[in-house]
């Protein structure tokens, strides 16, 4: 099967094939860019896609990635750049084994199939001539042949004429033959020139356009079969980087099953512990008898955690605590101490004082005077935060040693700053030997440099390393400190409970003897007597009244037991928020939750101002 042989009358239909199977081909080499575009643009995106869900670097959510869920996240975005990164190599090895490669192969087969068809053209160009010829030489030969013809008939005209002389009758027949040999010349002429045409054309339609067409034919099966291996590269190049695709989606898969919840949970609680015990249960305060109402301290240290049901008593009950919280407000600042408190213990241990320093003593003032004095003072609620917000805000800026965190969270990063002054110390101790051996090559070699210009140098990072060991020694010593109060906290909460048990017993006979923190008895019980009908509109506007917003945070140094009116029981090492600052009477107002406040000894405490609060100062 030959193009030579079967279309040998068709070069301009199969001039126009080949021309279209390059465009096809083009068209292909088109097709494989678009994809190209598409790869580089799908890989861009993803990537920028990846970037945009990475988190950000000195960023509350980098800290996030501590978690196996969060690190599964990370590990998916990571393994997704490398997948962009896989849809970039398509594109570069699509560009270089394909496309680059067929825009040549196109230029050289435009170049081929010009020089094919240029020789098919030349060659009917000559067996056009040689019919040319052919013609020329047969009208030529037919032209004679009638000169001949009508010499031949004048002369024999000539010869039968009697009147004719024999001069013209001998010129006729001179004529007659002349035109008879000039036939025989064209016919000689004619007949050779066919023969050669003859050949010629053989030679044309068995030789030459065979050949050329053999040619054209190999070209255009060489297009067909390159189209079809660059097809079969196009899907090669797919199928390359499916392996590593289904690395990184395997990668993906296993950090999904790497998550552990329960992990994840422990983190949380490393994260927001804050070391402090849950508070107790809410002991029964008996208000049946005609007396002063009290807050019983442990309403100041207990909890609903265990679920009991409140007792109800008499009056609007709003299904909450908050005749307990507002009446302690109330309380604490009618029975504010007035006196100073009693100097610190000796020592910081309990056992220096069994039964605790004894509350001031209350000075006799009406309450009527009292209760004016509240109501027309403006009450401090212009920056309330909760307990859960005040934390939070103080974690950025408080004192050096941490001491306005929680026992857990502060030991947390108490550890953090000894590890990264440690590492600072290792970073310096590096460049010091490193700065050591080049003075002994200094020494060695002074040509090289001089061994005392490293001096001043090392004298400084000697300096810097010392500095850092002593910052370590400090906030180590404060680690130990706390360390050594959270194993501690156990048994100061046992011995919490035990006396909480007794002061509720105390409690329940408060009716036969109540006393102030003075230890004599007021006339203020008659006067709240009085006040008892009309106390539930006032606490109904009482109700809605923020508490006071905390001003700083406490350390107390020294077990206090607040055993009476408006004081609060604390004990050594427990962090606490200030709400007052002492005005001077030695007392200072804190706060331990939203239902717990009263007011200890300032020398008891060590007390830590906000910066932006009024007067800020630190009380030792």
């Amino acid at each position: 099967m030959s193009w030579g042989t079967e279309l040998w009358d068709q070069f301009d239909n199969l001039e126009k094939h080949t021309q279209w199977g390059i465009d096809v081909l083009e068209k292909f080499i088109k097709f494989v860019k678009e994809r190209t575009e598409i790869e580089l643009s799908y890989a861009k995106q993803l990537r920028n896609l990846s970037k945009k869900y990475q988190p950000k670097k000195n960023s509350k959510e980098e800290e996030e990635y501590r978690y196996t869920s969060a690190r599964a996240f990370l590990a998916t975005l990571n393994e997704m750049n490398d997948y962009a990164g896989q849809h970039e190599v398509i594109s570069e090895n699509m560009t270089s084994l394909i496309t680059g490669e067929l825009t040549r192969y196109v230029q050289e087969l435009k170049q081929e199939r010009k020089s094919h068809f240029h020789d098919g053209r030349k060659a009917q160009q000559h067996i056009e001539t040689c019919w040319k010829q052919l013609e020329a030489s047969k009208r030529r030969f037919e032209r004679d042949c009638k000169e001949a013809d009508r010499a031949q008939q004048y002369f024999e005209k000539m010869d039968a004429d009697i009147n004719v002389t024999k001069a013209d009758v001998e010129k006729a027949r001179q004529q007659a033959q002349l035109r008879h040999q000039m036939a025989e010349d064209s016919k000689a002429e004619y007949s050779s020139t066919l023969q050669k045409f003859n050949s010629e054309q053989h030679d044309h339609y068995y030789t030459h356009i065979p050949h050329i067409f053999q040619k054209i034919q190999e070209m255009e099966e060489r297009r067909i079969v390159r189209i079809g291996e660059s097809m079969k590269t196009f899907a090669e190049v797919d199928r390359q980087v499916i392996p590593i695709i289904g690395k990184c989606l395997d990668e993906i898969t296993k950090a999904a099953e790497s998550i552990d919840h329960k992990n994840d949970s422990q983190l949380v609680i490393e994260a927001f512990k804050s070391g402090f015990e849950p508070p107790g249960d809410v002991d029964f305060e008996d208000f049946t008898q005609p007396m002063k109402r009290t807050v019983s301290e442990s309403s100041l240290s207990n909890s609903r955690a265990d679920g009991r049901p409140e007792p109800k008593f008499g009056g609007k009950s709003k299904g909450k605590l908050w005749p307990f919280i507002k009446k302690n407000k109330l309380m604490s600042l009618l029975t504010s101490p007035h006196q100073p408190p009693p100097p610190p213990p000796a020592s910081a241990s309990p056992s220096a004082v069994p039964n605790g320093p004894q509350s001031p003593k209350q000075q006799k003032e009406p309450l009527s005077h009292r209760f004016n004095e509240f109501m027309t003072s403006k009450p401090k609620i212009h920056c309330f935060r909760s307990l859960k917000r005040g934390l939070s805000l103080k974690l950025g800026a408080g004192p050096e040693d941490f001491s306005n965190l929680p026992p857990e969270q502060r030991r947390k990063k108490l550890q953090q700053k000894v590890d990264e002054l440690n590492r600072d110390i290792q970073k310096e101790m590096d460049q010091r030997d490193a700065l050591t051996k080049m003075k002994d090559v200094y020494i060695k070699n002074p040509q090289m440099g001089d061994a005392a210009s490293v001096d001043h140098r090392l004298a400084e990072l000697g300096q810097n390393i010392e500095k850092l060991r002593l910052e370590v020694q400090k906030f180590e010593g404060w680690l130990a400190e706390v360390e050594g109060r959270l194993s501690m906290r156990s048994e100061a909460r046992r011995q919490s409970g035990l006396y909480e048990a007794q002061n509720s017993s105390a409690v329940n006979s408060c009716a036969q003897d109540r006393e102030s923190p003075d230890g004599s008895y007021t006339e203020e019980q008659s006067q709240e007597t009085e006040m008892k009908v009309p106390a539930t509109d006032f606490d109904d506007e009482f109700d809605d009244e923020e508490p006071l917003p905390t001003i700083g945070t406490c350390k107390a140094l020294y077990t206090f037991e607040g055993q009476n009116e408006g004081t609060i029981s604390v004990a050594e090492g427990e962090m606490l928020y200030v709400i007052e600052e002492d005005k001077g009477d030695g007392w200072t107002r804190i706060r331990r939750n939203e239902d717990e406040e009263g007011y200890v000894p300032t020398s008891y405490v060590e007390v830590y101002l906000d910066k932006n609060a009024k007067g800020a100062m630190t009380y030792i």
